[in-house]
């Protein structure tokens, strides 16, 4: 699958324009806060923003800026994953996601060495990425590392839900619509 048809798959799933009361980031168009619009020169009503704006910003910031393209090409579905992950809960906490999975599934350093999860891909990451793949083979390792991103990423929604009782509005929908086959 490549960027543009994840992209549009996204755009439908997060539709038009919102504003939940009980959604922190407030007003949202195609799943694109206001804040974030506005950090990407978009100075309009956000009931209007465009959907090839929103497809931009998609593109810029949730899969150029953290590299996902770079993971693309040894684990497509992996770097689906933390597209559709970073998108909700911000690049940095998907990509965060990948590192703390790669180290806990390096079999205590003998594959690779542990990586620091600073949310951001690089050299490191990526030979991570390689060799866990290399050891563990391309796709039954990338489907165990796809369980385990999606197991990281159903913990944070349940932590969040817990923490904020207004996200329990929200939880349901993202563990039908964020967790499993899209």
């Amino acid at each position: 699958m490549d960027v543009d048809t994840m992209i549009d798959g996204l755009l439908e799933r997060e539709g038009g324009y919102v504003n939940n009361p009980a959604d922190k980031g407030g007003p949202t168009c195609f799943g694109i806060t206001e804040a974030v619009a506005r950090a990407n020169g978009y100075m309009g009503a956000m009931r209007q923003l465009p959907q090839a704006e929103a497809a931009a910003i998609y593109r810029q910031l949730y899969w150029l800026r953290p590299r996902l393209d770079e993971v693309a090409k040894r684990a497509p579905r992996v770097a689906a994953e933390l597209f559709d992950t970073g998108v909700n809960m911000g690049p940095a906490v998907a990509i965060t996601f990948l590192q703390r999975a790669l180290t806990a599934l390096n079999r205590n350093g003998a594959d690779y060495p542990d990586l620091v999860p600073d949310g951001r891909i690089g050299g490191q990451s990526l030979h991570a990425l390689d060799a866990f793949l290399a050891a563990r083979g391309a796709t039954g390792g990338e489907t165990v590392l796809m369980r385990a991103l999606e197991a990281l990423q159903g913990e944070r929604y349940l932590r969040l839900a817990e923490r904020r009782p207004a996200n329990e509005a929200f939880l349901y929908g993202w563990l039908a619509n964020r967790i499993g086959d899209r």
